[in-house]
């Protein structure tokens, strides 16, 4: 059994709404060349080539709150999670479970959206991402959702998003050689839980459970200097952080790291796997794809993540964990 917790699927209904709303987005002209994106015929196709395979489906980038203003954008989530849930409800061998998209600028109606995914539609969690139109996920007024979450005892996928408009220089305007993507992403990621972590959300919401996508982004690799900030250099001492002291943090910093549950969509990298599973261990890491992003609609990176799971130095128990195990049991599926 293999289940991938962190993949895409975007409903026609609402590729169509986005393509009224936003004309030139640039999911226009690509979404059509990956016909597993949209087409559930050949995402089913496509899943059969791997056998036990079964995936939670989330709806594809944008994030809906890029798609109109906050009085438009709830109808939009609900259509999206309406999507995902009778995909769901139809195809229940492939697709066991999804997670409810929200209307992050309008935070009221995220909450209504939660409860209602959660207990009309079956959602096992919600997917968020890394900053709401430029805001950060620790803003206080987002707060109310991650209370929603934890009350329910369900996930929050963080998801990264960040452009080509954010530039790599102070001089220049935009990003190049799409390095805005390839390492961006895996910032916006460290940074969103971060100032997470330091807004004091695992004290106040210790049994919250986040599932950051891309192994936990920057994390694992710079877990050292996790351990050792700038300020801690010159002020601190090797167990005082004086930022985290600041913050009124009640653990150290890689204590609340750790708390973190990370995919391994890593694009099929060995070496990365082991990293991100060196620091999160088997419990808190779920398996996970990205599919159907690649050239191949999807076929390499399930194929490839299987194998960088595989090829982990762990005992057949616990690659069954992370393959499904951990996966079923946070999201309580029988």
């Amino acid at each position: 059994m293999i289940l991938d917790v962190f993949n895409h699927f975007m409903p026609k209904a609402i590729y169509d709404r986005l393509a009224r709303l936003v004309p030139g987005h640039i999911a226009l002209s690509a979404f059509p060349e990956l016909p597993t994106l949209w087409d559930v015929n050949a995402r089913l196709a496509m899943m059969d080539e791997f056998d036990g395979l079964q995936q939670v489906l989330s709806l594809a980038n944008p994030p809906i709150e890029m798609l109109g203003p906050p009085d438009k954008t709830p109808e939009l989530a609900r259509i999206a999670n309406d999507g995902l849930a009778e995909l769901c409800r139809k195809h229940r061998s492939h697709f066991p479970a999804f997670i409810a998209s929200m209307p992050m600028n309008n935070v009221e109606a995220c909450v209504r959206e939660a409860e209602r995914a959660i207990h009309t539609l079956g959602a096992k969690g919600i997917q968020v991402f890394t900053n709401v139109l430029g805001k950060p996920l620790s803003s206080p007024e987002f707060r109310p959702l991650f209370q929603t979450m934890a009350k329910h005892d369900l996930p929050v996928w963080i998801h990264p998003i960040r452009g080509p408009q954010f530039s790599d220089y102070a001089s220049e305007k935009v990003s190049e050689n799409e390095i805005w993507f390839t390492f961006g992403w895996p910032y916006e990621t460290t940074a969103c839980v971060t100032r997470l972590i330091f807004s004091g959300i695992y004290d106040e919401l210790p049994k919250l459970k986040i599932i950051t996508h891309h192994m936990g982004g920057m994390v694992p690799f710079y877990a050292g200097k996790i351990d050792l900030g700038f300020d801690q250099i010159f002020h601190g001492k090797t167990d005082e952080n004086p930022v985290a002291r600041k913050a009124g943090l009640k653990k150290r910093p890689a204590e609340y790291y750790r708390m973190l549950y990370a995919d391994t969509s890593l694009n099929g990298s060995v070496p990365a796997t082991r990293c991100g599973h060196a620091f999160f261990g088997t419990s808190h890491c779920l398996f996970a794809t990205d599919a159907p992003f690649d050239a191949e609609q999807g076929r390499m990176l399930i194929r490839e993540t299987i194998n960088a799971v595989n090829a982990l130095d762990v005992t057949a128990s616990e690659k069954a964990r992370i393959f499904a195990g951990n996966a079923r049991e946070l999201l309580r599926l029988n």
